[in-house]
């Protein structure tokens, strides 16, 4: 599992994922037959964050991670060589990578944020997309519904209980023993800016780590947080993880 978050504000879009690679082991008997499944921690060094130099567009990958026993980074980076030409953006790039992999794994739980700014005259325009292989959907989030006005706010995919309890509006059992709302304090996203919107990226993803510590239930997100912020003017990585050597000891 994964837990990636796309934060889109006047200023720019933040892109942002965990590190965590999660991964269900089938044990078999002498005659091949399953016999048991373990779920495990693979790595807490996957790449789930991508920027595709071409294009000027960021990838959030999340949901099933290993393609015929290949990680979704190595199909990523297949798709950008392959695929991604001169002429592509954020707005060709969408269904590109959807029918990359529904050709190559039709049906398949795996989900992609895409976004990047187009310009349009002589505006840049920010698009956010959704899209999802299995069902062959690539839809825009930051517009309202039926136009073409640009909104501003946050998606996330993977694993999104612990964010989803503390930003969205839920119901909780009053002193009568009925559900009552509880009462929540907007997120303006329209005034947040990009510092904001960094803070808020690592935010979700870092106490959704720290929340799933203590909780009893399997640790299936964490590891460094990667974190890309896209503007208009360019694209650039607030914090990466990098291949390192061994710690020096004292």
């Amino acid at each position: 599992m994964s837990f990636v978050v796309t934060v889109y504000v006047p200023e720019g879009i933040v892109m942002a994922s965990d590190s965590r690679q999660f991964i269900t082991v089938e044990a078999k008997s002498d005659k091949g037959k399953p016999t048991s499944k373990v779920e495990t921690v693979s790595s807490d060094w996957a790449y789930k964050t991508f920027f595709m130099e071409r294009a000027q567009v960021g990838i959030n990958a999340f949901g099933q991670a290993h393609l015929g026993k290949i990680s979704v980074e190595s199909h990523v980076r297949r798709f950008d060589e392959e695929v991604i030409d001169d002429s592509d953006d954020v707005v060709t790039v969408p269904d590109k990578v959807v029918h990359f992999f529904s050709d190559r794994f039709p049906g398949v739980d795996t989900a992609f944020h895409v976004a990047g700014f187009r310009t349009e005259g002589r505006i840049s325009i920010p698009y956010v997309y959704y899209c999802h292989v299995g069902r062959e959907e690539a839809r825009r989030n930051n517009v309202k519904p039926g136009t073409d006005e640009v909104i501003y706010g946050a998606t996330w995919g993977g694993q999104i209980d612990v964010i989803s309890r503390l930003v969205k509006p839920h119901r909780i059992l009053g002193p009568d023993n009925k559900p009552q709302a509880v009462k929540r304090a907007p997120i303006i996203w329209d005034a947040m800016n990009l510092q904001d919107a960094v803070d808020f990226a690592i935010y979700a993803i870092r106490t959704t780590i720290d929340t799933m510590r203590f909780e009893a239930r399997l640790k299936n997100v964490g590891g460094p947080i990667d974190v890309l912020v896209l503007t208009p003017g360019g694209a650039r990585w607030v914090q990466r993880k990098k291949l390192h050597g061994e710690t020096p000891t004292v």
